[in-house]
C-alpha cells in the first residue's frame, strides 16, 4: 500500500510531461501547417531545392574569323586529367601509383618520376589529398589523348571536362588578336576573360550568358516521369569577322621569321592594307608570343603598330612631296644645291645622309630618288611655307589617332614650334608618329586622293539567330590631295624603285609590277639623352610602298629597328626580304595581273566574242594568237584578254564558250596567261616559284568548277630567260629611241 502511491505519483507526472510534448507537437504541427515555415525556412522551398536539380548550359565564347571564314580564335572542348588518391573512393583510387605513373608517361609530356611524385603527395597531416591534378601537361588534353589514357583501365584516375581558347594558326597577328586566361569571378565561378588585344576589347562582344536546365529528381538524383522541367538556352557569344586574310598574314609571319633569324633585330612591324579600303590585310611584328602557350609575352605587351609612334624618317618625304605638288610647288626639273643646309642663320646645317657631302646641282626629282634632306628642306621653308605645311600634317591626320577598332591607340606627336622643327619635320625627323598613321596618309597617295580609314573588323554576327549585327564599311576620313596629285606623285614614287639613283633600286622592284614607294631611315633618340645612338645599324630602317603603280591595291608599310648588320650590309636589306616576297605573293594571290608590257610589234586581239569556237580560233590564228577554249560549247561568250589590250605575237587568247568548262594543259605557259585562265573561270590562283609553268594540280582536261583551287609550279627556264631578256633590251632600245 505504501508503494502505490508512489506508483500512482509517478504514472501522474509520466502523464503530465506527456501531455505537454503532445501539446508542444500539435502546435508545431498546426503552426507549420498555418505559416508553412520552420524555424524562419520556407519547407515548400526547402523540398524543392532537396528534389528539384539544375545543371549549368556553358555558353560558347565567340569565334573569330579571317575576311574568309578560316578560323583564328575559337572554343574547343579539352579536357583536364585529375587522379582520386583518397582510399575512401574504393574502388576508385590510385591503387598503384608506380604502375600508374609509368603508363601515363606514355600519354602525357611529364617524367615518370614526376608523375610518381604528384601521385604520392602528403597533406600536413599525412594523408593523402582526395585528388591531385598534373600542371599544365594535364590540361588542355584533346580526345585523343583521353581516350588512349581511359583504355588504360587505370584505376581512380579521371577527366574533368573544359572548354579552351583554341588558337589554330600559332603566331599569328597575335598582338592584333590578344588571348584569354581563366579567371574565378567573385562568386566562384571560372570564367575567360580577353586579356589583350581584340579578345580584350571586344571581350563583352564574345562572351556568352550562360543558360540552365532545372529539372525534378528523387533523392537518387534520378529525373522524376511527371516533374517540371525548365530550360533556359544559352546565349552563344557572338561571332566577329575580321579585315584579316589568313594567307596573307602567313606570307608577312613567314617572311618576318626569316628576318628575325637572320637579323636578329630589336624590333619589327608590318602592315598589308588594302588601298581602296582601308582594311587592314595583315599585321605583325616582333618579338611576338604564342597566344596558347603565352611564350614571348613578357618582351612586350604592346601593339607596336598602334600604340608606339616613333620619327619615321624619310618615308615622311612622301607626304611632303604631296604637299609640294598639291600647292604647284613642285618642279622636279629645277636645279638646286645639294649636300647641307642651313634654316637660319644660328640653326645647324641640314645635311644629306651621305655625311653631308651631296651630289652637287642636281635636279629635285633627282632629290627624291636620292632621298636628299636638303631638297625636302627648301620645299617646306622656300617652296610650301611653313603654316601652309602645318595645314597638310593636318590634313593627312598625323595629329591624331586613326580611330582603328584596336584598343589603346595613340596619336602623333607634332614638334612644329622652331624652324629647325618645322623643317625637319618635313623629312621625318623631330616630330613622331605611328604606323597606322603612316599607313591611313597612304592610302590619300594610293587612292587618288581619298584617304580611308584603317579598320580590322569586317562584321560582328549573332550566329544563334544568323543575324549580322555589326558592318564595318569604308570611310574616308578625307581628302589631303587631288586625284591627280596623287598619280603625279606615284609617278615620282615609282622612279625611287625604278632608277638606278633610286634609294629602293633593285631591292623592292617586282617582276611584272610597277611599285612606288619611299625608303626610310630614322634616327633612334638615345635613351640617356643628348642627341641620337650612333652606329651603322643604330636606325629604324623601313619602306613604305604600294603596287600595282597606276591602280594600287595594296599597300604595305615594314620598318626594322637595330638588325644586326655589318658595315658591308645595308639596312635596306632586311626591310626588303619582309617587303619584296609579301607584295608579289600577295598580288598574285589576289589574282592582280602584272603590267603589260608594251612592244612596238604588239597588236590588238581581234574581238571574237559571238563568234563560233572555229571561227574565232582562225581569226586569232591569222593575227598571230593562239586560241585557248575553256569548254566544249559552240560559240565563244568571252575572251579575255579583249580586243582593248595589246598583245605580243604568239600570246594566247583565252576563249570561254558556254557550257561546262575544261582544264587546259597550262605546260610552258607564263604566269601571265595562267592568270588569264584563273580571271575567266573564276579559279582561287596560288603559285610555287617563278617563270614558267612546270606542274599543274588540275589534270588537263577535267572540270573546271567555279572558286575551285589552281595550283601551278613554275621555274624560269634558261631559254626563257634568255628570250625575255632580249625582248626587254629590243623594248628599252625602242623606248628610248620614243623618248630622243
Amino acid at each position: 500500500m505504501k508503494k502505490q502511491p508512489n506508483i500512482n505519483f509517478g504514472a501522474a507526472i509520466l502523464f503530465l510531461i506527456f501531455s505537454l510534448l503532445f501539446f508542444v507537437l500539435i502546435f508545431r504541427f498546426v503552426s507549420i501547417q498555418v505559416t508553412g515555415e520552420a524555424a524562419g525556412h520556407a519547407l515548400a522551398a526547402k523540398a524543392q531545392q532537396k528534389y528539384e536539380r539544375e545543371k549549368t548550359i556553358q555558353a560558347k565564347r565567340g569565334t573569330i574569323y579571317d575576311r574568309n571564314g578560316e578560323v583564328i580564335a575559337e572554343d574547343t572542348i579539352s579536357y583536364k586529367l585529375v587522379a582520386i588518391l583518397d582510399k575512401s573512393m574504393k574502388p576508385d583510387y590510385v591503387k598503384d601509383p608506380e604502375k600508374t605513373a609509368a603508363a601515363l608517361s606514355k600519354a602525357i609530356d611529364l617524367e615518370e618520376s614526376e608523375i610518381y611524385r604528384i601521385l604520392t603527395k602528403k597533406t600536413e597531416k599525412g594523408d593523402p589529398p582526395f585528388q591531385v591534378e598534373f600542371g599544365k601537361e594535364g590540361r588542355d588534353l584533346p580526345l585523343k589523348t583521353k581516350r588512349e589514357i581511359e583504355d588504360m583501365n587505370l584505376p581512380g584516375i579521371t577527366f574533368i571536362t573544359d572548354s579552351k581558347r583554341f588558337y589554330p594558326n600559332g603566331v599569328f597577328a597575335s598582338h592584333l588578336v590578344g588571348y584569354v586566361e581563366k579567371k574565378k569571378s567573385k562568386t566562384n565561378k571560372t570564367d575567360t576573360v580577353g586579356m589583350l588585344g581584340l579578345e580584350q576589347s571586344l571581350n563583352d562582344v564574345l562572351t556568352g550568358k550562360d543558360g540552365k536546365f532545372s529539372y525534378e529528381s528523387d533523392i537518387w538524383g534520378y529525373l522524376l516521369p511527371n516533374g517540371d522541367q525548365k530550360i533556359q538556352p544559352a546565349q552563344n557569344g557572338k561571332d566577329v569577322y575580321l579585315t584579316i586574310d589568313k594567307k596573307i598574314q602567313t606570307f608577312l609571319e613567314d617572311s618576318m621569321n626569316k628576318v628575325d633569324e637572320e637579323y636578329k633585330p630589336k624590333k619589327m612591324v608590318a602592315v598589308v592594307a588594302d588601298a581602296k579600303t582601308g582594311e587592314i590585310l595583315a599585321m605583325g611584328q616582333r618579338p611576338s608570343f604564342h597566344p596558347k602557350t603565352k611564350e614571348g609575352i613578357e618582351e612586350t605587351w604592346h601593339n607596336e603598330v598602334i600604340e608606339n609612334s616613333f620619327e619615321p624618317g624619310s618615308t615622311m618625304k612622301i607626304f611632303t612631296l604631296a604637299a609640294a605638288i598639291e600647292e604647284g610647288e613642285f618642279d622636279p626639273n629645277e636645279w638646286y644645291k645639294s649636300g647641307s643646309y642651313k634654316v637660319t642663320e644660328n640653326s645647324p646645317a641640314i645635311r644629306d645622309h651621305n655625311q653631308g657631302r651631296g651630289w652637287g646641282s642636281i635636279t629635285y626629282l633627282e632629290g627624291v630618288q636620292r632621298s636628299s634632306n636638303v631638297a625636302f628642306a627648301k620645299i617646306v621653308k622656300e617652296k610650301l611655307g611653313y603654316e601652309k605645311y602645318r595645314e597638310y600634317i593636318t590634313k593627312f591626320g598625323f595629329e591624331n589617332p586613326t580611330g582603328i577598332d584596336l584598343p589603346n591607340e595613340t596619336g602623333g606627336k607634332i614638334a612644329y614650334e622652331w624652324p629647325l622643327d618645322k623643317v625637319t619635320t618635313g623629312f621625318g625627323q623631330g616630330s613622331a608618329i605611328t604606323p597606322i598613321q603612316q599607313v591611313q596618309a597612304a592610302t590619300a597617295i594610293a587612292n587618288d586622293g581619298k584617304m580611308m580609314k584603317p579598320h580590322v573588323i569586317s562584321s560582328i554576327v549573332d550566329g544563334d539567330k544568323n543575324e549580322v549585327l555589326k558592318k564595318t564599311k569604308p570611310e574616308v576620313k578625307g581628302n589631303p590631295v587631288s586625284a591627280e596629285t596623287a598619280k603625279k606623285t606615284r609617278d615620282i614614287l615609282e622612279t625611287v624603285v625604278s632608277s638606278e639613283n633610286g634609294t629602293g633600286y633593285k631591292r623592292y622592284n617586282i617582276e611584272g609590277y610597277k611599285v612606288a614607294g619611299k625608303t626610310g631611315t630614322a634616327q633612334i633618340p638615345d635613351p640617356n639623352g643628348g642627341g641620337y645612338l650612333t652606329g651603322h645599324e643604330n636606325f629604324i630602317f623601313s619602306f613604305l610602298g604600294m603596287a600595282p603603280k597606276d591602280d594600287p591595291e595594296l599597300i604595305i608599310y615594314v620598318a626594322v629597328q637595330q638588325p644586326d648588320i655589318d658595315l658591308s650590309t645595308n639596312g635596306a636589306e632586311p626591310v626588303s626580304k619582309i617587303f619584296t616576297p609579301v607584295m608579289k605573293s600577295s598580288l598574285q594571290y589576289l589574282n592582280i595581273e602584272p603590267a603589260k608590257e608594251l612592244k612596238a610589234n604588239s597588236e590588238q586581239a581581234p574581238e571574237v566574242e559571238g563568234k563560233t569556237v572555229e571561227e574565232a580560233k582562225a581569226e586569232l590564228k591569222k593575227s598571230g594568237f593562239e586560241a585557248i577554249v575553256l569548254g566544249k560549247g559552240s560559240k565563244v561568250e568571252r575572251q579575255v584578254p579583249g580586243n582593248m589590250y595589246n598583245l605580243l605575237e604568239g600570246e594566247r587568247v583565252i576563249l570561254k564558250t558556254e557550257g561546262d568548262l575544261t582544264v587546259p594543259d597550262m605546260n610552258g605557259w607564263s604566269l601571265r596567261d595562267v592568270m588569264k585562265v584563273a580571271k575567266l573561270a573564276d579559279l582561287k590562283l596560288n603559285t610555287v616559284g617563278s617563270g614558267y609553268v612546270v606542274k599543274q594540280n588540275l589534270k588537263a582536261g577535267s572540270a573546271l568548277r567555279e572558286g575551285d583551287y589552281l595550283i601551278v609550279e613554275l621555274e624560269p627556264p634558261a631559254e626563257k630567260y634568255n628570250e625575255e631578256n632580249a625582248q626587254s633590251e629590243e623594248q628599252q632600245e625602242e623606248e628610248e629611241a620614243v623618248l630622243d
